[in-house]
């Protein structure tokens, strides 16, 4: 779904940059709540699976094809602050290093493939958590459903710009039947991605996944013969080997480089499904040529390698990496701000005393 320029006019493409950039701002604030010596590893991780999964094309229709969006499953992984950073980090790689969607459009892109995702993915998650039991079988469950609804909710937002911005005449109701419609499909693939991959982590480390965290089980303590909760600052026992990250890390940096340099030769070639409706009903006639169309990496190709197969496996071994590298380098710093902000707050006090 990723928008390129000329589909949407500059003013609505502005005001969606602020959107965008008010979104960011908003979330670096919030994952410091979220981003700990834990999880910021795992964010970096997150952001080059979504990258890697990306490229995954599948079939859902004749001559049409999807992809993950990944709202849902980072909003679910590490939160949904850190899921927006996520989000968009992917975005800013693929549109600087890979001509994939418009520079101009970014700030469109990243309000509805992070924003809108995030929010409706979370909000439909946290709610089914209200309501179902508390187990680990409920985590997929809402997973599923959150990433299911929050695709077919993109493609809406999508509409509703473009209805403001668009710089082609199409009647609306037409691109919002054809957007939704699609994009329904497509949710179901996200939903089946989304659910395998937080199962997979709960399966391993439960502890990690930051919509699994209210499934701790209290620990128990005999008392008199009978058992009772004990106090919540007697945590329960943390899953074995839960000192380290470590593990789940290298081995999802492996999945995503798999998947990226090897299995992506294999993805649906037809288009996504904003392209297919783009061709289909007009939205694409005054599209522009991508800022980066020259990127030795353009089109998730290397340039002068000749090999269709080994060009665009290099291409996605280097998108994950960039990916990672810099998503990490974010979400350390936000942890490292966090630290500060704790350690500012713990010291006032002490400071107002000895003032005293």
């Amino acid at each position: 779904m990723h928008v390129p320029d000329g589909f949407i006019n500059a003013p609505v493409s502005v005001a969606a940059g602020v959107v965008a950039a008010a979104a960011v701002a908003v979330s670096l604030r919030g994952a410091r709540r979220e981003l700990d010596e834990r999880t910021a590893p795992l964010a970096g991780l997150v952001a080059a699976f979504i990258f890697a999964v990306q490229m995954l094309n599948f079939p859902v229709a004749a001559g049409t094809s999807g992809h993950l969006l990944g709202g849902a499953l980072a909003a679910i992984l590490v939160g949904p602050y850190t899921g927006v950073l996520c989000v968009s980090v992917v975005l800013l790689m693929q549109g600087i290093l890979f001509a994939d969607g418009g520079l101009t459009a970014l700030g469109v892109n990243i309000t509805v493939m992070g924003v809108v995702t995030v929010v409706v993915a979370h909000a439909i998650f946290r709610g089914l958590l209200r309501i179902l039991p508390s187990t680990r079988r409920s985590v997929t469950v809402a997973a599923f459903t959150g990433a299911l609804l929050s695709v077919p909710a993109a493609a809406a937002a999508f509409t509703a710009v473009y209805a403001i911005g668009g710089t082609t005449d199409v009647p609306i109701g037409k691109v919002i039947t054809a957007m939704v419609g699609v994009h329904v499909l497509i949710g179901i693939g996200e939903a089946a991605i989304t659910a395998a991959t937080v199962g997979a982590v709960i399966a391993v480390r439960p502890d990690l996944v930051h919509g699994a965290r209210g499934l701790t089980t209290r620990l128990k303590l005999r008392v008199d013969g009978a058992l009772v909760d004990a106090p919540a600052a007697a945590a329960a026992p943390a899953p074995a080997g839960a000192g380290s990250t470590r593990k789940v890390w290298v081995t999802g940096l492996v999945t995503a480089l798999v998947l990226a340099g090897f299995v992506s030769f294999y993805a649906s070639a037809s288009p996504d499904g904003l392209e297919k409706v783009a061709a289909d009903k007009g939205i694409d006639e005054k599209v522009e040529e991508h800022a980066a169309a020259n990127s030795p990496l353009a089109d998730y190709g290397v340039k002068d390698v000749d090999d269709a197969r080994l060009s665009g496996g290099l291409a996605g071994v280097i998108g994950v990496g960039v990916t990672v590298v810099a998503s990490t380098g974010i979400f350390w710093a936000v942890r490292r701000r966090r630290t500060e902000d704790l350690t500012a707050t713990s010291t006032a006090p002490s400071t107002s005393a000895s003032a005293g």
